[in-house]
This record gives structure tokens, sequence and C-alpha cells, in this order.
């Protein structure tokens, strides 16, 4: 019985240790002190952090760009006040998604499907130590070597803690449905992605296609994006396995109701809110953000075009499922959609 329950002790502290209770709103040192203690130290021009910059800055009278990212920021906290009744724990695994850069004072959570790839370019620059000088010389691959750069599920929980509250948190957004049609483009029409289609496409056209092909089977290389938006909202989806990373959810991948983002920049102003965040790091003038490829991407057009063959029945459970996102970063409903 003494040792039955010895043993049920130590299984609740392991489970306590693995959960991560991330209060970083609350602090029993002050800022300079944590400093001093983790060894922080700033090399933007100014000498500040980042997050001092941006908070510094508004204490006077604010630019237009600087009134539209207080705006965003407000309204995503009135929105998690609104539809966030329960506050949970961050686990290490919420925190894959968030590169730390320790040289400028940076956290970014990168989402597949909004210029990620360029980000992580930019972020191998700042963290680089001047190893990298142009975003554009590093190959795509590249930027997805895990090892390039670091995610704060690295680091301990004190380490978390200090940098939750004194980096500067940042994030990019997208359209909900334009980056979902992007994804699909991407990673179900394009002949070199045979991993996706192996893993993914084989599966979605074994449940969701009538009689199928054997190659179609074998292959897994044709799926249409009807058949995408059923596996979508198959329930045995989620319940089998999270969703892949490049149609989760925003507010799944980097959790804004609990994670407290300084900035919220948007696809659709990328140049403006990337430069933005170049400033207030106090980046040299040399690093640029690269510029987007217009004759590729995915277009509000282009996306209505791939809804024409989705039923409203399946509209609006899409919909519902891509919700959040498009409450938290106002989004409107687009006008293709055939809801009522």
């Amino acid at each position: 019985m003494r040792k039955s329950r010895v043993q049920r002790m130590v299984l609740a502290t392991c489970l306590g240790s693995f959960l991560l209770v991330i209060f970083y709103f609350q602090s029993s040192l002050n800022p300079a002190a944590e400093d001093r203690i983790l060894g922080t130290s700033w090399h933007g021009k100014s000498g500040r952090s980042p997050l001092q910059a941006l908070y510094d800055s508004d204490q006077f009278e604010q630019s237009s760009l600087q009134a539209t990212h207080q705006q965003r920021r407000d309204l995503l906290s009135s929105v998690c006040s609104r539809y966030t009744r329960k506050r949970r724990l961050l686990t290490p695994d919420d925190l894959r998604h968030l590169v730390v850069d320790d040289v400028h004072g940076l956290l970014y959570c990168y989402v597949p499907k909004v210029a990620c790839t360029n980000w992580k370019r930019v972020m191998m620059v700042l963290t680089g130590q001047g190893k990298y000088r142009d975003p554009l010389e590093i190959p795509a691959n590249e930027a997805h070597v895990s090892s390039n750069l670091r995610t704060l599920s690295e680091y301990s929980t004190p380490e978390i803690n200090h940098r939750l509250r004194n980096y500067l948190k940042f994030i990019f957004v997208r359209e909900p449905f334009e980056r979902l049609v992007s994804a699909y483009r991407n990673k179900f029409t394009r002949h070199y992605n045979t991993a996706f289609h192996k893993r993914y496409g084989t599966k979605i056209i074994r449940r969701h296609r009538q009689e199928p092909s054997n190659e179609a089977l074998e292959r897994g290389d044709d799926v249409r994006f009807e058949e995408f938006v059923y596996y979508l909202l198959d329930p045995r989806t989620q319940h089998e396995e999270p969703f892949n990373e490049h149609w989760e959810r925003v507010h799944s991948l980097c959790h804004p109701c609990i994670i407290h983002y300084d900035v919220v920049g948007k696809y659709e102003t990328l140049a403006e809110d990337a430069n933005y965040v170049l400033q207030l790091v106090g980046a040299d003038a040399s690093v640029k953000f690269p510029s987007s490829s217009k004759t590729t991407r995915t277009t509000d057009d282009m996306t209505a075009q791939f809804f024409e063959d989705i039923s409203p029945f399946y509209q609006r459970k899409l919909f519902n499922l891509y919700k959040m996102d498009y409450l938290l970063f106002n989004y409107s409903i687009p006008s293709y959609l055939r809801l009522r």
C-alpha cells in the first residue's frame, strides 16, 4: 500500500514537470535582474530590446502603422476574452513553432503558407552572427532544417518564462481559406511533393473517392480539392492525429489567447509589416525582407474558383472549422461563400 502511494506521487511529479505553467506576466525578479542572471544583451542599433522599442513608441503620438498594430492587438485581446473561458496550460509541444532570436530578443511563431520560408531566412541572418548576410542566398530547404534555428520548446521553464516576458513576440497571418487553398495547391498539385502524396493523398483517396483506381490508391497524387475538404471535416482525421501544420488553424499552432503577441503581421500587408518588425529589432539596413513572388501566389479570385464546387453545406462546416482564425485576425466572411 505504501509503495503504491509512493509510485503515484512519483508519477504525479513527472506529469507535473511535463506541463509548463507559463505565467510570464508574473515575476519575482525585475527585468534587469533577469537579464543579469540569464545573460541577455541587445544587439539592435539603439541598445534597447524590440519590446522596449515597441512600447516606448506607444507613449508618443502614434503613426498610422502603430495605430493599426495597436488595433490588431486590442481586437485579439477582445476576441480571446469573449471566446476563451478557461486558460489551459502550455506543453513543450505547443512551443515548437516559436523560433527564438536571443541576439535581438525576438520570438517568431511561424505559420506555414504565410511567408514562413522567408521569415526563417531572415531569422537565420539575424541569429547567424555574420554567417549569413542576404536572406535570399539561403536555399529554401536550408531554411527548414530544424537545427538551423532554435525553438522555445528547447529551453528550460525559467528560460521560457523569461523570453515570453521580455522578448518581442510576433506572428504573421493570412486569410484562412486563401492559406488553405495555397496549402492544397502546394502539397497536392505539385508533382515533387511525393511524401505528402504517399502519407496524406493515398488516405484521402481511399476514404473519400468512390471507386478509386489502383494507380490513384498507390500514388495519391491527384487529390481533388473537394476530397481534401471532406478529409478535413471527417471526424476520424483529427481523432487519429493532429492536422498537418500546413492546414492547421493558426490559433492551434501559435496559441494567441495564451501567448500575448506584440505584433500581428498580415500577409496582405507583408512588406510593410515585415519592415516594421525589422525596425523594432534595430536590424542592420542591409537586412531586407525578400519580396514575394506575384506570379504563383494564391489569390482571393483563385480561392473562389476552388470553392465553386463545394456545396453550401460543406462550405459552412469548413467555415466553422476555421471560424476562430477569422474572428481573431479580423477577416471578413468571403463573399464567394454560400452560407445561407
